[in-house]
């Protein structure tokens, strides 16, 4: 390692889940100047699983921050640049070791000749018109190559000539970033990797796009303006009359009146899982309604409880602690279905999973060991696992390995659903609304509490027996709650 890059420090976007590839920066919490303690945390990242926030590992002075909020960075691509010996004078005597490599060539594109044009701040000389433009090369610098020299020679040459403009012929001349449209086009399209990736996914040839970032740059959103297709041309129509010719289809007017966000995050890897789940797993899913009067009073008991002080007590509590006594009474349920090695793997402990609505989108953090807990303990673990996703802090960690999952669509109102699975697990409970109903009692109609629960079950590995036992246990427990004591 040079001593410029021990001194300048490039802090890579970490995998912070499990084989993550990106991560989109939410929010910076310094800014260049600011002094960074190792530890200290300096932004928060959302990636397709959690939000979670970065640590500093280096102590000093930020040198530069690479990516603006909102952007979406691959990893193991710099994000920040740290100064870690500030007091050894300008930072302008040695550049970050980010800036000496040269930008990626991760497009057939990008293989065109290049010469001294600005690249992106951590792929190459920085475009900021607040820095010094990179000085030319002497004509005698000695360690140029013959084709180098001969280049240089060349650019030296237009320098000196009175013309305003290089020739077409030498892309090489230096580009001014004072606005996107100085960017010549047979120069190499400034854009960060995850624009370039999504240019070439999507079949674009970046320089065909008109960039609107600043210096010049591409965003992703001038690639999809680009991949989006043109509007159909109007015959003979004067190009400087627009507003005379009314819209053939009103699609402009349509498209006014809409909102797009972009999908992205946790939202896309939830999309994408429930795709994959639905067309591998072969979904079952089987209904049962239930009278749970006694199990409602044995809520309020609980919550006058002193050993249940300070604790979240709900029906959601009841209805976990029933179904991992199901699952006790039924363990062959506690599997997954792997497809690589053509097993079904038997799991002698159950991860209970729970779905949680966030602003981001549906997560599915578990209680590890869920069966191991009192029902104190359990009811400590929900509270915890409810706060700490509605603040977004859950940790991916707390997502991954997960056995079975409950989602509990009766706090909107609704009676029930079909769950979809969660990947890699073999049944989801769905409890839905307890409402007072009429119900046959004792040989009589009186009005009761009354629940409907519905479980969905990979049919690869739940037959329709044991899935039938693990919803009808559940529903008897939460019938007569006493069970939870015989049971257990």
């Amino acid at each position: 390692m040079t001593a410029t890059e021990q001194r300048f420090r490039e802090f890579k976007m970490p995998d912070v889940g499990e084989g993550l590839t990106e991560a989109e920066i939410l929010k910076w919490y310094v800014q260049p100047g600011d002094t960074v303690t190792d530890g200290q945390v300096i932004c928060e990242v959302e990636t397709a699983k959690a939000a979670v926030e970065l640590p500093c590992p280096y102590e000093g002075v930020v040198h530069a921050v690479h990516f603006e909020e909102g952007a979406t960075v691959d990893v193991g691509t710099s994000i920040i640049a740290v100064d870690t010996d500030p007091g050894a004078g300008p930072a302008e005597a040695a550049a970050p070791a980010a800036a000496a490599e040269p930008a990626p060539a991760a497009d057939e594109e990008d293989a065109e000749p290049q010469g001294r044009q600005a690249v992106l701040v951590g792929y190459g000389a920085a475009p900021s018109s607040t820095k010094r433009r990179a000085r030319k090369p002497q004509p005698g610098a000695a360690a140029q190559e013959p084709a180098a020299a001969a280049v240089q020679a060349e650019l030296n040459g237009h320098a000196a000539a009175p013309a305003p403009a290089a020739p077409a012929a030498s892309p090489a001349a230096p580009v001014p970033s004072a606005s996107p449209a100085a960017v010549p086009v047979a120069g190499r399209p400034l854009a960060k990797p995850p624009v370039r990736k999504l240019a070439k996914d999507l079949g674009i040839d970046l320089a065909t796009v008109t960039p609107t970032g600043p210096d010049g740059v591409i965003t992703r959103e001038d690639v999809h303006a680009a991949a989006a297709p043109a509007p159909a041309p109007e015959a003979s129509a004067p190009a400087v009359a627009p507003a005379a010719t009314a819209p053939s289809s009103g699609s402009e007017a349509v498209r006014a009146r809409e909102t797009r966000i972009p999908i992205k995050g946790v939202r896309k890897a939830t999309a994408q899982a429930m795709v994959n789940s639905a067309f591998t797993a072969p979904h079952v899913t089987e209904f049962i309604t239930v009278d749970v009067t006694r199990t409602m009073k044995l809520v309020q008991e609980l919550k006058q409880d002193p050993d249940m002080a300070g604790l979240r007590v709900n029906p959601l509590l009841l209805v976990a602690k029933a179904l991992l006594v199901a699952i006790k009474r039924n363990p062959e349920i506690s599997a997954a279905w792997d497809e690589e090695n053509q097993e079904i793997v038997r799991k002698d402990y159950v991860n209970l999973g729970i779905a949680a609505a966030t602003p981001r989108g549906l997560i599915v953090p578990n209680i590890k060991d869920a069966d191991a807990k009192t029902l104190p303990q359990l009811a400590a673990a929900l509270g915890e696992l409810v706060t700490t996703a509605r603040e977004g802090k859950t940790a991916p960690g707390d997502m991954a390995g997960g056995t079975i999952t409950i989602t509990n669509v009766g706090v909107f109102g609704v009676d029930t659903g079909t769950p979809i699975l969660n990947p890699g697990e073999p049944a989801i409970l769905a409890m839905g609304a307890v409402k007072l109903q009429p119900w046959v009692h004792k040989g009589k109609v009186k009005p009761r509490q009354v629940t409907t629960l519905a479980l969905s079950f990979d049919h690869r590995l739940v037959d329709g027996e044991l899935g039938s036992k693990v919803l009808a246990d559940t529903a008897a427990i939460l019938e007569q709650p006493k069970r939870l004591i015989t049971w257990a």
